[in-house]
């Protein structure tokens, strides 16, 4: 199975190519819109003609129907594509500010309560279980 490329590793294997431009298979939301768009244009074009026995027409709503249905699923795909990216990006900069801080002063998590003991003396956290 060293053949079969997995999507979206570009390099591996002929790509499909869409009139020469649009890469389908590593372009992300590309394939699904395509798919779309054109069952959007088959049931488009054949419901127009069943009610109305007009081919031209017919041939006219069904490209309409998959410029709009293509491009409808296009936007949204690739609007929640975004959205996901950008928390994938918080996502990961917490992580890193919670390596890079962690146990440190600079750490929001930590308490930074000190309480006064009998004697006046201030305790930090660490030194609490020390104490008389």
């Amino acid at each position: 199975m060293d053949s079969v490329s997995e999507p979206g590793e570009p390099g591996k294997g002929k790509t499909f190519k869409l009139l020469g431009i649009l890469d389908v298979e590593n372009t992300p939301c590309a394939r699904d819109s395509i798919l779309y768009g054109s069952l959007g244009s088959a049931v488009s074009g054949l419901g127009h003609f069943l009610f109305t026995s007009r081919i031209r027409r017919s041939c006219d709503v069904g490209v309409g129907g998959f410029i709009l249905v293509t491009l409808g699923c296009w936007f949204h795909c690739r609007y929640n594509y975004a959205k996901q990216r950008i928390q994938e990006r918080i996502a990961r900069e917490g992580i890193r500010n919670k390596i890079l801080y962690e146990s440190t002063h600079l750490d929001p998590e930590r308490k930074q309560t000190q309480q006064k003991s009998s004697n006046g003396e201030t305790l930090s956290p660490e030194n609490q279980n020390a104490a008389p």
